[in-house]
C-alpha cells in the first residue's frame, strides 16, 4: 500500500527540482562540486525495543511496490567499461564514478543510471524532512527500491535510514529467524490497521487492530512463532530514534 507522503514526493520532484541528497539530520547537504546532475527521467516511486534485537540474516517478506523503469541496481548483460562511462556533456565525481561502475548496461546513456539513484536520495531528502519514519518504513517496505545501494554510493548521510529499516517490519507474514524479540512502533499506519502474534503450535500472544490511523506500540515476545501485520505499512524498532 502506498504511502500518501512518498506519493508527495514523487509530485513535488515532478514538478521542482530538489538539492540532490541532503543529511538526514538537516536536509542541507549541498551536491557535489562540478557534479553531473542529468536531465533525464527517473522512475516514479512509489522497525527495537528494550534489548537491541540481531539483524535478520535475509529481509522479511513484505509486499513491495514494483519499481518503473530505469535501473538503479545492476543490470543483466554486458556493462559499459568504468573508464568509458561519460557524460553527454559536463563530468561526473569520483563519487559517482563509483556508483555507476557496472552498473550502465552497453549502450544505455549514463546519466539516465545516475539520475534514478540521485532521485532516490532526493526521496528519502524529502520524506526524513517531512516524517522520518515514513522515510525508514518507504526502505523498509521497498517502496523506494534499492536504497542501500544509492545511500551507500550517493548520500551516504541517509545512511542512518537503512541501517534502522534492516530491522522493521514491513506488512506481511514473518516466521521463524525472521523475528526478533522487541518493542515496536507502527510507522503511517493506515485506518484498517491490524496485527497478530502466535507462539508455538498457533496459539495468539497478542493482537490488536486501530481505526484512527494513528501509531500503536507492539511487543514481540522471545516465545513468537509468527507475526502478520495488515494496514500498518510498517513497524520499526522502538529504541531506534523517531
Amino acid at each position: 500500500m502506498r504511502n500518501p507522503l512518498l506519493a508527495g514526493a514523487v509530485v513535488i520532484m515532478a514538478t521542482a527540482a530538489l538539492a540532490a541528497c541532503g543529511s538526514s539530520a538537516d536536509g542541507n547537504g549541498p551536491e557535489a562540486a562540478g557534479a553531473q546532475r542529468p536531465g533525464a527521467p527517473g522512475p516514479a516511486v512509489p522497525g527495537p525495543s528494550a534489548a537491541t534485537p540481531t539483524p535478520p540474516a535475509t529481509p522479511s517478506a513484505g509486499e513491495p511496490e514494483q519499481p518503473a523503469a530505469g535501473p538503479s541496481a545492476p543490470a543483466t548483460g554486458p556493462k559499459t567499461p568504468s573508464d568509458a562511462i561519460t557524460p553527454a556533456t559536463g563530468t561526473f565525481t569520483k563519487k559517482q564514478k563509483e556508483y555507476l561502475r557496472d552498473r550502465v548496461p552497453k549502450g544505455m546513456d549514463p546519466a539516465a543510471v545516475l539520475q534514478t539513484g540521485q532521485e532516490t536520495c532526493d526521496k528519502l531528502r524529502y520524506l526524513v524532512k517531512a516524517d522520518r519514519d515514513t522515510a525508514v518504513g518507504a526502505i523498509a517496505t521497498e517502496e523506494i527500491p534499492d536504497a542501500a545501494d544509492a545511500v551507500a554510493g550517493l548520500c551516504p548521510q541517509h545512511q542512518d535510514l537503512v541501517d534502522e529499516a534492516a530491522y522493521a517490519y514491513p506488512d506481511g507474514v514473518h516466521t521463524g529467524k525472521g523475528l526478533r524479540p522487541g518493542a515496536y512502533r507502527s510507522a503511517s499506519p493506515t485506518a484498517a490497521c491490524s496485527w497478530q502474534i502466535t507462539g508455538a503450535g498457533g496459539r495468539e500472544l497478542s493482537s490488536g487492530s486501530s481505526d484512527t490511523g494513528t501509531s500503536r506500540k507492539i511487543t514481540i515476545p522471545a516465545s513468537a512463532r509468527t507475526f502478520t501485520s495488515t494496514g500498518c505499512y510498517a513497524w520499526l524498532p522502538e529504541g531506534a530514534e523517531g
